[in-house]
């Protein structure tokens, strides 16, 4: 008896006839290539919004510390 994983379910739910191509007939998705490329790309880009919200609370913290070096040197 085959075991019959979650994602297999969720796979046959959202498209039967895309479930038994891949599944029965054993045909492999098209667009593999590119889809790995797509979440390369999210992957860098996710990591590039990280990075500028770091560096604008770095900027935001200097901005903070030269105003108050500002008002303690007067």
């Amino acid at each position: 008896m085959d075991v019959i994983r979650a994602s297999e379910l969720g796979e046959y739910y959202y498209c039967a006839r895309s479930w038994w191509l891949r599944r029965v007939v054993g045909l492999k998705p098209t667009g593999v290539e590119r889809r790995e490329l797509g979440t390369i790309a999210h992957i860098r880009h996710g990591w590039l919004v990280a990075t500028s919200q770091r560096l604008l609370w770095i900027g935001l913290g200097l901005l903070i510390s030269g105003v108050g070096l500002i008002i303690w040197a007067s």
